[in-house]
């Protein structure tokens, strides 16, 4: 495909007008104010008229949990651990990998539709999860997180899905599918369990995807319990921090905290609207950032977000990072688009995309510019974080291969998925 007289954000995260990209298979291969040769322009099967366009990296959803669209709307206003205890671990308690396969084919239509194209993902049932996201084309570094309250750890049913899915699917579908090894949290966790899940992942040099500190009452709780440690404390004594991690939520953290993750290369994925909603706290992106921290943004559930709109979770971010900071020159929309595309996809491991960048992978997205909302333009970058909405995304491409345009999806059949998906809650809550 060539992109023709399209406006781009550049991989400096400049704002560029009337570029042609071209595309070859997966990978950009050409970017230029100049239209590409007569003999060049034949190696393009197709042509895109870029009028009223802007061509970006495609989003990395740093911290999701797909299956969970199951969930939307279902247990609002209670505090994290009244809605997991009594809501969220019941009904996950009736889960089967066919209603898992369809909440994780809808979150990935809604990804897709929002210019999502790779998401980080925890949760389990990952044969189904596997199956959705190679259906939809997108990409996914998934995490079978682990859980221990007991009993020999290596005998445990999530160590072991998390051993055979790394076994299985690392590197699946062409590399669009990696696995990440996780330790679900500190307080659902024994010291055991986090070096078994170290040890596999050194292994196996795996990405480690964890929760970390999203609440108070957690921070408090393992300092109770750990021997005076905070959880960034109590992970990094157990060496969970030597290789990459990617840690979601990262609220409450202390200057020792900082420094710890600082010195280890920790990338963090912060989830800024489902923070607010559960009233967790607000994440010090300032902090992060001037401490050397690369910071990503994940939008969580849709349980506990309700919507997997990237342009709303990337505006909710920058606004809180300027609240949390007390400076409204704070997080300027080039950081923020950054922390949106490129930061995520090199939590990924993914180090060749995110970015519009000859011989980078193509995972591209259109944004339509000739709507109102983002008219007039004084400075499009600033119209990208503060005025777009989800659904003026018009095309999404992975790996060169357009999943949707124009109100239409190329891989999914999304009637299907959403009558499949709501059949799938009804029998679930039926059993509640």
């Amino acid at each position: 495909m060539l992109f023709e007289r399209i406006a781009i954000v550049d991989e400096n995260f400049d704002y560029q007008e009337d570029m042609y990209v071209g595309i070859s298979g997966n990978l950009i291969t050409y970017i230029s104010k100049e239209a590409p040769s007569d003999a060049l322009r034949e190696h393009y099967y197709q042509t895109y008229d870029g009028k009223g366009k802007v061509l970006m990296p495609g989003f990395v959803n740093a911290h999701g949990h797909s299956p969970m669209s199951l969930m939307r709307g279902y247990g609002e206003n209670l505090p994290l651990q009244r809605w997991l205890n009594e809501l969220v671990f019941p009904f996950e308690d009736q889960l089967d990998g066919e209603a898992v396969y369809n909440g994780t084919l809808l979150s990935m239509a809604e990804s897709i539709r929002y210019g999502i194209t790779s998401t980080s993902d925890m949760y389990f049932w990952v044969d189904d999860m596997v199956r959705a996201i190679t259906t939809s084309g997108a990409k996914a570094n998934i995490a079978r997180a682990v859980t221990h309250f007991g009993g020999d750890v290596y005998q445990l049913p999530s160590f072991i899905e998390q051993r055979d899915s790394i076994l299985m699917y690392h590197g699946f579908d062409e590399g669009r599918i990696l696995i990440d090894a996780s330790v679900h949290a500190e307080y659902t966790n024994s010291d055991e369990s986090v070096k078994a899940v170290v040890e596999q992942c050194r292994d196996h040099d795996l990405i480690m995807h964890i929760h970390l500190s999203e609440t108070e009452n957690e921070v408090n709780e393992c300092i109770e319990r750990r021997g005076g440690k905070t959880p960034v404390e109590y992970f990094d004594s157990l060496g969970l921090f030597d290789g990459p991690v990617l840690a979601a939520h990262s609220v409450w953290l202390t200057d020792n905290d900082y420094q710890i993750l600082k010195s280890k290369n920790v990338t963090v994925a912060s989830n800024p609207i489902s923070n607010l909603k559960l009233v967790s706290g607000i994440c010090d992106v300032k902090k992060l950032m001037d401490n050397g921290i690369r910071v990503a943004i994940g939008t969580d559930s849709s349980t506990s977000n309700n919507s997997l709109d990237f342009f709303e979770e990337i505006k909710t971010f920058a606004l809180l990072a300027k609240l949390k900071s007390g400076d409204p020159a704070f997080m300027t929309p080039k950081q923020a688009l950054y922390a949106a595309t490129r930061a995520g996809a090199l939590a990924q491991g993914r180090k060749t995309s995110g970015l519009i960048k000859e011989g980078y992978r193509a995972d591209l997205i259109v944004v339509d510019t000739d709507v109102p909302n983002m008219q007039p333009s004084h400075n499009m970058l600033n119209n990208l974080v503060y005025s777009a909405c989800g659904k003026d995304v018009c095309l999404t491409m992975v790996d060169g291969r357009v999943l949707y345009q124009d109100g239409e999806y190329k891989t999914i059949d999304i009637e299907k998925v959403m009558y499949d998906t709501n059949a799938a809650k009804d029998r679930i809550l039926a059993k509640l």
